[in-house]
């Protein structure tokens, strides 16, 4: 009997063993997660920090200091350009080596090579569109140029340095959690966060739901419900703004074109886009007479943040700004002479063209009347604890063909028409961080126009200001030179009028210095108003946070960091101050109840700003989104074919001047409804609904509340993220935080004798749960603060702030 225990208890011994060193699912080999001397434990990390420390490190070719401030921002001095980006690389890889792994597997479509086959859809989607494609095209520029090859070279032999100092105990735990081992950093990698950038704010594509509408609407209704112009604007360069250059001939598009825009009548909601804003003013307006400028991307929220802060000071270089993990340079900053920014332009360097193939071999298209070969890329995606799979994606003359069947396409991207190439800007080659390189040693204006000459994807709006008193904006980036409205729609790739002719000279594209208002400005709206010569797009975002930044910036006398801070904040909603008066008018008091009267109180008293704590901000929000998509569901809805819908401007336009228009007209019921009809009935829907949803009106119901934010680990992992937490705004705010998004990192910058920078990131420097520096940033982000950003002007300089020294040496 002894026996036969003992043998039960070997074998549960064993049958334990082997359980810990397996992997289950999702969950890794639960003996090396644990194992104390490996595993999760070495990840946490104290608050109290060394105080001075020197390491060895092979490829650097002099002495290398590195100040670490309160929170664990690093402020780089070296002697030359190599050891700048090499410790640029180390430093960044030291705090964020997984983030930079898993977003350049995610670039090259390599995910499924450490979490399985159901990454695989993620996977041939980037490799197919020509991610990988794209970011060969892009090394090979950056690698003709003499000092940018040189940078990015630098760079990956900093981060490998770290990488090879690496024990197991030391993997980020992310490594630890998916049971896979960092590798070797290449410069291609840094490539790779180009193209996600160019996927994140200039790969979506509308163009088959237009098609689609186009198809079932006909060109009259097309026309009218998706206007080239929306009826409120406020674009980017001031109007009237003339433009003092002699324009290229401007492409006419073909017959077929024409045609189709000009056929008889045939008798997936809106997701209101999130975007950044960035302005600068003159000292004439400012309280120091010197210019101060102000940048906010709106971008996904994440743990870690998609920025990571840093000082880079050598020989012609002292900067301070976020860059990009994985990617040299400051990409948002400033120096003592000039400081800049971004927003996303939303310009139009994504089209898609049908194809004709020869026969179901698909060896032969139709282009340019005749026979043309397809070029086979062969893309091979490894899949974790699966063979591996082969994929071969045609190339016509205009790009890769992502879907060229119905069963790739199952599965896959809504938005993508099937047999279609794809021409994107972003496969062409390109120097984009020549332009950070130039921008971080800027001193004047000749220099920020010198830089920009460089930047191709996603084209941006750059927004400049000097010490020298100048302020500037450019939407910025390779333009195609497109016919009005190319692009628009599906188009056929077998005629060669539809291709881009060239791209729009970087001298011509809209810019404008020192206008007489004072400000510079943008919030991702259109660009130009209708006297520039070239076409960029036909859809921008929508006006209300451009309107209110230049409503702002207009009145501001004096101003100061904090004038920008608050406006920065701002939660003030332009849609509600231009219907919310017209959509009261047709709510009739006498058929309320009295939960209906008191929100309807409630409305008729608020200052129009979507606060956290305000009761009217959920209501109005909950009310209007009901009302539109009861205004567009009916026929843009319902059925399985993707149509675009209408935007907002366009609802708010027939609701203003045409509250009796078919539009309103609810199909589905026998009565013919007006606007008037339908707010009433989405104002008693809404009460009911927030109602049922949050008890009696009181607290409950105060937007923070309602619209429910988080700031999530980048992997989505439970417990690694920030909870759930209140805040205002929405995504028509200048403070737009909204379903996940979000200001990625607010900076405000007072150019002068003695520049200063202000700035926060919504988390903190280390990319490690274990650290203190994970999310530290994030109170004063939540509270809308700003801290005092340390720029030193040398190596020795002495502040109470620096708390670590760090001194690399060969």
């Amino acid at each position: 009997m002894k026996f036969i225990k003992a043998l039960i208890s070997l074998a549960i011994t064993g049958a334990l063993m082997w359980a810990l060193q397996t992997k289950f699912g999702d969950v890794p080999p639960l003996g090396n997660f644990l194992n104390p001397a490996t595993g999760f434990w070495q990840n946490a990390e104290s608050k109290n920090v060394t105080v001075s420390k020197t390491l060895k490190l092979k490829g650097l070719q002099a002495p290398v200091t590195i100040q670490y401030d309160e929170n664990r921002i690093p402020h780089i001095f070296a002697q030359n350009d190599h050891d700048l980006y090499y410790a640029q690389g180390y430093v960044t890889a030291s705090e964020r080596l997984w983030q930079m792994d898993i977003q350049t597997r995610s670039a090259s479509g390599r995910l499924a090579e450490v979490v399985g086959a159901k990454a695989m859809g993620v996977d041939r989607y980037h490799r197919r569109m020509g991610m990988v494609y794209g970011a060969e095209n892009t090394l090979r520029g950056i690698m003709k140029d003499p000092v940018m090859s040189k940078v990015i070279t630098a760079y990956s032999d900093g981060v490998n340095a770290y990488i090879k100092s690496l024990t197991p105990a030391g993997y980020p735990i992310e490594f630890k959690l998916l049971n896979y081992t960092p590798e070797e950093w290449k410069p291609i990698n840094s490539a790779y966060l180009l193209k996600l950038m160019s996927e994140t704010l200039a790969g979506g594509s509308n163009e088959l739901a237009m098609t689609n509408v186009l198809n079932k609407f006909g060109a009259k209704v097309t026309n009218e419900l998706f206007p080239d112009r929306e009826m409120h604007e406020d674009p980017i360069i001031p109007a009237g703004t003339k433009w003092d250059f002699k324009p290229l001939p401007i492409p006419q598009p073909p017959a077929g074109f024409k045609a189709q825009l000009m056929a008889g009548m045939k008798v997936k909601d809106r997701v209101e886009g999130i975007g950044s804003n960035n302005w600068a003013i003159s000292g004439s307006k400012t309280a120091t007479g010197y210019p101060i400028l102000a940048n906010d991307p709106h971008l996904d929220l994440t743990f870690p943040s998609i920025w990571y802060q840093v000082q880079l000071a050598g020989p012609g270089v002292n900067v301070y700004g976020v860059s990009l993990p994985g990617a040299p340079c400051i990409v948002i900053g400033y120096n003592q002479k000039i400081s800049w920014g971004v927003t996303n332009v939303d310009a139009d360097i994504l089209d898609w063209y049908q194809v004709k193939f020869k026969d179901v071999a698909k060896n032969e298209y139709w282009y340019n009347n005749q026979w043309n070969k397809v070029t086979k890329r062969i893309e091979v995606i490894r899949v974790l604890g699966q063979p591996d799979i082969t994929d071969t994606v045609l190339y016509t003359v205009h790009g890769p063909v992502v879907y060229d069947n119905a069963n790739l396409a199952k599965g896959g991207r809504a938005n993508v028409p099937v047999g279609n190439a794809l021409r994107w800007v972003a496969h062409d080659e390109s120097d984009e961080f020549k332009t950070f390189y130039l921008l971080n040693r800027g001193k004047n204006y000749a220099d920020y126009r010198e830089a920009l000459k460089y930047f191709s994807a996603p084209a941006q709006n750059f927004v400049f200001a000097s010490a020298d008193n100048n302020i500037a904006i450019t939407p910025n980036g390779k333009l195609p030179l497109k016919y009005k409205d190319q692009g628009k729609f599906i188009m056929d790739s077998s005629n060669p009028a539809n291709n881009w002719q060239g791209f729009i000279p970087n001298e011509q594209n809209p810019t404008v210095k020192n206008p007489p208002r004072g400000f510079v400005s943008s919030a991702n709206q259109s660009s130009t108003d209708a006297t520039y010569p070239y076409y960029i797009n036909w859809q921008f975002a929508l006006y209300e946070r451009g309107k209110r930044i230049n409503d702002r910036l207009g009145a501001m006398n004096n101003a100061t960091v904090d004038s920008m801070r608050n406006l920065q904040t701002d939660t003030y909603s332009i849609r509600a101050q231009d219907i919310l008066p017209t959509m009261l008018k047709y709510i009739d008091p006498e058929q309320l109840d009295d939960g209906q009267l008191a929100a309807l109180k409630e409305l008729k008293k608020w200052n129009r700003n979507l606060a956290a704590n305000s009761v009217a901000a959920a209501i109005f929000n909950n009310w209007w989104q009901r009302f539109y998509r009861l205004t567009w569901n009916d026929s843009f809805g319902g059925d399985k074919t993707l149509l675009a819908t209408p935007s907002a401007d366009k609802t708010e336009e027939l609701l203003l001047k045409n509250p009796n228009s078919v539009w309103f007209d609810d199909k589905r019921t026998p009565f013919k409804e007006t606007a008037g009809d339908l707010l009433s009935r989405t104002f008693n829907a809404t009460i009911s609904d927030m109602s049922a949803k949050y008890g009696k009106m009181g607290t409950g119901w105060q937007w923070g509340k309602v619209k429910k934010f988080e700031v999530r680990h980048l992997a989505n992992l439970p417990g690694f993220g920030s909870g759930n937490f209140e805040s205002g705004g929405n995504g028509s705010t200048v403070n737009a935080i909204i379903d996940g998004h979000g200001p990625s990192w607010r900076m405000v910058v007072q150019l002068g004798k003695q520049t200063k920078g202000y700035g926060i990131l919504p988390g903190g420097q280390s990319g490690n749960p274990g650290s203190f520096f994970y999310d530290d940033m994030l109170p004063t982000w939540k509270a809308g603060q700003l801290k005092e950003l340390l720029f030193l002007q040398s190596a020795t300089d002495k502040s109470a702030r620096v708390k670590t020294t760090l001194t690399l040496s060969k």
